[in-house]
């Protein structure tokens, strides 16, 4: 449901998940090169693994020195970048790694300051500054590049899932990983900077999206779809405050896992459609099929409630996807990339359950839709 929650969005990687465990904040917007008009998707991720392993320097889990002595990664890393654009190119990531010792932070209310980059509820700034001879080095598992941000947030609907994701959960690894969507739908302003050329962030432009993962292991299969950039077929115009979030999970009975699950949220102009297995009372089902063409991935998803069903087609051509690097808390990268793009598009139709059958409410096109798809390690 649309219910902000602070508290969950804020640094939680506490007991054996400090030497297990890890924790990503994810951001990602649209700006504009005033010069050129070209437009861009950028991310900024703040990403913490086993803080309880830390030493004085980062202990990169891919690294030859750390990997002979059998040395789990410890770090936190800043990971800032491009999806490729229109054509499939100039996508680029890059990462700057600091100790665990360098991060500083406060809950109330929730700061998080690393060095000369920082992240709340309201403002994310920094820059990562990679030469070449770094990026030589695979165990940094980046490219070239510089990219600085100084940005405004305001966070419109937020995508609360429930009990499954509290602190009890959370202790009996219900999940290999948990999600919080507190900005689905996130108004950015300010500047990027990429390379040598600036972008503008506006508020009404920008198609923002922020989340949290945090977990003892990355989902696998991975599978999350997002925009908030929705157009009504009944009124041929953008909704204001409306925004999809999809996200997949992997759940467990004690340490066996079970059948994979979707959470999926639609805010329809302020109005809440839910499915999520964990929450009983919605007595909600989701099928989904992924197909795979030369050119495009495409997710098919029909899910329903006692109340409503929603039927979402939604795809994300391959060009405009890029590989984005990850260790898990093990120091294992799986041989299947994690795959993400800002160029989903797709359709959305909107039923309500009524005596005489299934009510039609609207039709909803999806654009600059953020998505995440690895396949089954």
């Amino acid at each position: 449901m649309n219910l902000s929650d602070y508290k969950r969005n804020a640094y939680m990687l506490r007991g054996s998940m400090t030497k297990r465990g890890y924790v990503r904040w994810w951001h990602s917007f649209t700006g504009v090169c005033s010069a050129t008009q070209e437009t861009r998707t950028f991310f900024v991720e703040y990403f913490v693994i086993n803080p309880g392993l830390g030493q004085e320097q980062p202990i990169l889990g891919q690294h030859p020195y750390f990997k002979k002595r059998g040395m789990k990664p410890s770090y936190v890393m800043v990971k800032a970048g491009v999806f490729p654009n229109e054509q499939g190119e100039g996508g680029k990531e890059l990462h700057a790694f600091y100790p665990i010792s360098s991060m500083k932070v406060a809950n109330d209310p929730f700061y998080v300051q690393i060095e000369d980059c920082s992240f709340s509820e309201t403002k994310l700034s920094g820059y990562v500054d990679v030469s070449f001879n770094e990026a030589r080095h695979r165990s940094l598992m980046t490219d070239v590049g510089y990219m600085e941000w100084d940005l405004e947030m305001n966070k419109v609907i937020s995508c609360h899932t429930g009990a499954i994701a509290n602190r009890f959960f959370t202790a009996l690894n219900a999940l290999e990983s948990f999600w919080h969507g507190e900005g689905i739908r996130t108004q950015f302003r300010g500047t990027v900077t990429l390379d040598n050329t600036t972008y503008e962030v506006k508020e009404d432009t920008c198609h923002g999206y922020a989340d949290k993962h945090w977990g003892r292991n990355f989902n696998s299969p991975w599978l999350q779809f997002a925009s908030s950039h929705l157009i009504s077929e009944r009124t041929g115009k953008a909704l204001k405050h409306s925004a999809l979030a999809i996200d997949g999970n992997n759940p467990r009975l004690l340490f066996l896992p079970l059948k994979r699950k979707l959470m999926i949220q639609l805010t329809y102009t302020g109005e809440d459609f839910e499915y999520n297995f964990a929450k009983p009372g919605l007595l909600s089902r989701c099928k989904w099929k992924v197909k795979e063409t030369n050119k495009r991935y495409i997710w098919r998803i029909k899910a329903q409630n006692k109340t409503s069903v929603i039927k979402i087609s939604c795809s994300c051509m391959k060009e405009q996807m890029m590989p984005l690097s990850y260790e898990s808390p093990d120091a294992i990268v799986r041989k299947k990339p994690l795959l993400a793009g800002g160029a989903g598009l797709g359709v959305i139709e909107i039923y309500r359950r009524a005596p005489e059958g299934l009510e039609l409410i609207d039709r909803l096109t999806i654009a600059n839709g953020f998505c995440e798809f690895q396949k089954k390690a």
